[in-house]
């Protein structure tokens, strides 16, 4: 499946601003002691935020992406497809809250009555929640963000993507090989874009000794949304004892509102 006759957004479409002078700073090196307290006083609160907010999104499958990838994109509608089909196994379909590939993820579950959420991050040139979101938080820091998405899903699907999506694979990978999360399933969808990288790892990292052909093993690769599905489904219920029970009561006195 080749995407270059259709239609991406271009990088210089996308542009080269500056980040927010704030978060640029954070990440310059040591500052004044009042000022990192400061700092890691506002991270904790967003911490806290994204906790309060997601805490009843129900057990959720994360799509990753490029945001560059218009509907008229074969790997859009992939993601549509993804989207719905996880969202009729009774997962709350959560992504990066973007346009691309993460709108296509969030429509194909409000196609068919699912739930969508998403976790925005705040950009140079403003990255907006897409329009199928039935709940949306933006993030300052891309780590708290990364967080969010790790921490409330069973399942990881990646499609297509650029080096942000590179970063949310290898990064869940790295867990899920160092055992700071459970063997969740990780789905790389669209097998011909990700043969190379995936003969690279095999050729280069295993031939070297850096990782372990079981490494390259725990990747899931298919074509077939509803066989990725099927796949997470049966994990998730199996493996991790997921079921289809009432959600947890909120606590009004923490604040905790209906989840839209």
């Amino acid at each position: 499946m080749s995407g270059k006759e259709h239609e991406v957004v271009t990088s210089e479409e996308w542009g080269s601003t500056p980040g927010a002078p704030e978060v640029v700073r954070f990440l310059e090196g040591p500052q004044n002691r009042s000022s990192e307290l400061f700092r890691a006083i506002k991270i904790f609160l967003e911490f806290m935020r994204g906790f309060r907010v997601l805490h009843f999104a129900g057990p959720c499958v994360t799509v990753f992406g490029s945001a560059r990838f218009t509907e008229r994109h074969p790997y859009y509608r992939v993601a549509r497809e993804c989207g719905m089909e996880l969202a009729k196994a009774g997962f709350t379909v959560m992504t990066g809250g973007g346009p691309g590939i993460m709108e296509a993820a969030n429509r194909g579950a409000k196609d068919v009555g699912g739930r969508s959420i998403g976790c925005n991050i705040e950009l140079p040139e403003e990255q907006k929640p897409n329009p199928y979101l039935d709940q949306w938080i933006t993030f300052h820091h891309f780590f708290v963000r990364k967080v969010m998405l790790v921490k409330y899903s069973y399942a990881f699907i990646a499609l297509p993507g650029g080096f942000g999506t590179l970063d949310e694979i290898f990064e869940t990978a790295t867990l899920i090989q160092t055992a700071k999360i459970s063997r969740f399933p990780l789905v790389l969808m669209v097998s011909e874009f990700w043969r190379p990288l995936i003969d690279f790892l095999s050729q280069h990292l295993v031939e070297e000794k850096t990782i372990d052909q079981a490494d390259i093993d725990r990747l899931i690769i298919t074509d077939s949304p509803r066989e990725a599905v099927a796949l997470i489904t049966e994990i998730a219920m199996g493996q991790f004892g997921l079921s289809y029970a009432s959600r947890i009561k909120r606590r009004w006195l923490l604040g905790e509102r209906k989840w839209a």
